[in-house]
Formats: structure tokens, C-alpha cells, sequence
């Protein structure tokens, strides 16, 4: 199993099954795919509804066929939009796939969904547990830092991905935190130096993190760790 990091927070899941998580390729100055390099997908994963998560889940979706699991608000969107295979979820909600299991954990954020001049109702933003192949893969999403991440020490996490570039999520200093409540065997820091005003020391964060006695991986975008 490879687990790729492909820029900003767009992660991709290489496994038995082939799982896409928060697609924003197109506009994204990080990202090292492209949407026509996914040809076969079975999963899309989308954490909430803002642009730079949603990104191309529509085209990538029609084109692949693969299944789109969001909460129920955004579900309900790309119904309109034409995307066929569709599963909703809600924070809190576990489910058995026929490669594992996907948990919508909470996350503090927004997910409104601009289109135009106007913002639809996206529901509550989330992250997501991934099983799968006997591991368990956190894609937090965009969040600020939660005592509800102390219960994630419970899920026996493999793999974490984690925002540290601040403003909107959490900074380096907070992310460190969340690590320690998680417990996660890897950390690999996102979400950080896409633009200014989310720029962020990764290697301070990865000694930090490191002195908890959590290893953390810096991964620049199109590298992956394998299991």
C-alpha cells in the first residue's frame, strides 16, 4: 500500500482499493497531478464543501465512476450536479466498505460551498478514518485543534495527516498538540505553505512531534510512504 501526498491536502490511497481524498487540483500551486492522471478510481473522499477541497471532485467523479462518500449536505449538492454514485455519511458515523471501513470524525471549520455570488449550505465539515488493508490512514481535514482528537487515540491510528499552516487551521504549535492527544504511529504535516498566509515550518513541527517520540515525515508533494 502507498499512501501519496499530492499537495495542499489532496491525499490519494493506493491500496487494494484506489481512494482519493479532498481532489482540488486545478488552481492548486502544489499539486503534482493532474485531473486527467486519475483514470481509474473507486473512492473520493471529501472532508467539506470549501473550493480548495472540493476542487474537481464533479469532473473526476464523472470521469471514474468512483464512488463520492461526503456528509449529506454535500452529497445532496453533487446529486444536482450529476455525479451518479453518491454515499452519504455524518460525523460520528462509521461504515464497512468492501476494503475496510471509513469513520467522519469532527473537525472545526466551515463548509460553505461558493458558487458565484452566492454560498450553499455545505453541512459540518469533518475528517475521515480510513481502514483499510489492516491500517488505519486520519485525514483530518481543515480544523482547529479539538478535545474530541482525544478520543482518536482509541482508533489505533497508523498513519496522520495533520494541517499546520495556522489562520484558518491549526498552526505548528497546535498541531503538535493534536498529535500528542492522537498518538498516531506517522504524522505527516499539510495544509501549510500552499500560499502566504498559511506558511509554516514543517521542520520545527517534525521536532516537536519528534520529541513526543511520534515519528513525523515530511513529504513534499508526490511523495508517499509505503506500508
Amino acid at each position: 500500500m502507498k499512501v501519496y501526498f499530492l499537495g495542499h491536502a489532496v491525499v490519494y490511497i493506493e491500496a487494494s482499493k484506489k481512494i482519493l481524498i479532498d481532489p482540488f487540483l486545478n488552481g492548486n500551486p502544489q499539486a503534482t497531478k493532474k485531473i486527467s492522471d486519475f483514470k481509474e478510481l473507486d473512492y473520493i473522499l471529501i472532508t467539506h464543501g470549501h473550493l480548495d477541497h472540493m476542487g474537481d471532485v464533479v469532473e473526476i467523479a464523472r470521469n471514474t465512476q468512483a464512488t463520492v462518500i461526503s456528509n449529506f449536505e454535500i452529497i445532496n449538492y453533487l446529486e444536482k450536479k450529476g455525479v451518479k454514485n453518491l454515499h452519504p455519511m455524518h460525523i460520528g458515523g462509521r461504515k464497512e466498505f468492501d476494503f475496510g471501513s471509513i469513520k467522519m470524525t469532527p473537525a472545526l471549520h466551515g463548509s460553505g460551498i461558493i458558487e458565484g455570488d452566492d454560498i450553499i449550505y455545505g453541512g459540518n465539515p469533518g475528517g475521515f478514518i480510513v481502514k483499510i488493508d489492516g491500517k488505519k490512514i486520519y485525514h483530518s481535514g481543515d480544523t482547529g485543534l479539538t478535545k474530541d482528537m482525544e478520543l482518536l487515540d482509541l482508533e489505533n491510528i497508523d498513519l496522520a495527516f495533520l494541517p499546520i499552516g495556522g489562520n484558518f487551521v491549526m498552526d505548528v504549535e497546535d498541531a503538535v498538540i493534536a498529535a500528542k492527544m492522537i498518538k498516531p504511529k506517522i504524522v505527516v504535516p499539510f495544509h501549510y505553505n500552499t500560499w502566504e498566509i498559511i506558511n509554516a515550518d514543517s521542520n520545527a513541527f517534525k521536532t516537536k512531534v519528534e520529541s513526543l517520540n511520534i515519528k513525523c515525515k515530511i513529504l513534499k508533494p508526490g511523495d508517499y510512504i509505503e506500508f
